[in-house]
């Protein structure tokens, strides 16, 4: 229920904007991830014209665990690295494809970034290759590595950077370079790029079983057990909510001007220990406890963006907050309060 009234929600706020796509020929990575099939929920829920082929390492997996988007759009095989799209003079290329596992940049990092950089540079070259108007790439907020603690809310200009000597860094060093890539293909070749700077997230389809911290409090307090912070619970995130975020996406995809780069994340600021505590009594949980181990991660500091430019130049806001965020991504998991 709470997945169909955002996914309403989204298309009464886009009802302006969906028929700017209309007949629109779309090629998308990434487009069976969690952020990427939001996108098309709501894309079809629309009811314009466009037309979707998806790049998918298992499209017969994804069309049994999903009939109903595999039935409205077309469904290639193929790795982002290397894939071989089906000839069309596609209008829109959108590369949403990215391997954001916290395990494969720890075990893995140069496997990490290939993946994003020539995974990035093989849909640039489709976009040219069939004229494509627009190239639309997600990126994320790792591109401004550990936010010093002076910077509340870091802006689109800050020229900060992640470690570049760390390999944990092979994530955000890998976007970085692959917003690069973007930035030559537009100057030398004329190509038309958007770019959205994810940062961290909520809401119905998340998993609450991967490394995103959020999801595992959801997933504990709903099962009656203590959270448990393995670090010092001092880091700090903000989690916009997945319906707010579509609708950002999309608005920039059809309504932003050339070149635009733009955060896409909460300015709602809260620590990890907090975030805990607050899932623990929103949901019923028997409580919080903070182990105060070394943190492993890339970024045990701040990661909170700036939105003034997104609602400056995008007209959008954030109409969910983190309180509700946590209750909604709950319920769509089954909790009853």
């Amino acid at each position: 229920m709470i997945f169909e009234q955002d996914l309403a929600a989204i298309d009464k706020t886009l009802a302006p904007l969906w028929p700017r796509l209309s007949g629109a020929r779309i090629f998308m990575t990434g487009g069976t991830g969690f952020i990427g099939r939001w996108m098309l929920e709501a894309l079809a829920r629309s009811g314009i014209d466009a037309d979707v082929t998806l790049l998918s390492r298992d499209p017969a997996g994804f069309a049994a665990r999903l009939p109903r988007l595999a039935g409205r759009f077309r469904l290639v095989a193929g790795d982002a690295t290397s894939f071989t799209a089906p000839h069309a003079d596609y209008t829109h290329v959108i590369h949403a494809a990215t391997d954001a596992s916290a395990a494969l940049n720890a075990n893995d990092p140069r496997r990490m970034f290939e993946t994003i950089v020539h995974g990035t540079r093989r849909a640039l070259d489709l976009a040219l290759d069939c004229n494509a108007v627009r190239f639309f790439f997600l990126s994320s907020g790792a591109v401004y590595g550990a936010q010093p603690p002076h910077v509340t809310h870091v802006a689109e200009d800050w020229r900060g950077g992640p470690d570049q000597c760390d390999p944990l860094s092979a994530y955000g060093e890998g976007k970085r370079a692959a917003e690069t890539l973007c930035a030559i293909y537009a100057k030398q070749f004329g190509l038309d790029v958007v770019n959205a700077r994810i940062f961290a997230l909520l809401g119905p389809l998340l998993s609450l079983d991967t490394h995103f911290a959020a999801g595992n409090f959801i997933r504990d307090a709903m099962q009656g057990r203590t959270i448990r912070v393995t670090g010092s619970g001092e880091a700090v995130r903000s989690y916009l909510y997945a319906a707010d975020l579509t609708v950002w996406l999309w608005t920039l995809l059809i309504a932003g001007e050339a070149g635009t780069v733009v955060n896409m994340g909460s300015e709602e600021a809260v620590s990890i220990a907090d975030l805990a505590r607050r899932t623990a009594s929103l949901l019923g949980g028997p409580g919080v406890e903070i182990l105060g181990r070394p943190d492993p991660g890339w970024n045990p500091g701040r990661y909170v963006p700036s939105n003034a430019r997104a609602r400056a130049e995008l007209g959008v806001a954030a109409t969910v907050g983190l309180d509700d965020a946590i209750r909604r991504t709950a319920l769509s998991n089954g909790w009853k309060p």
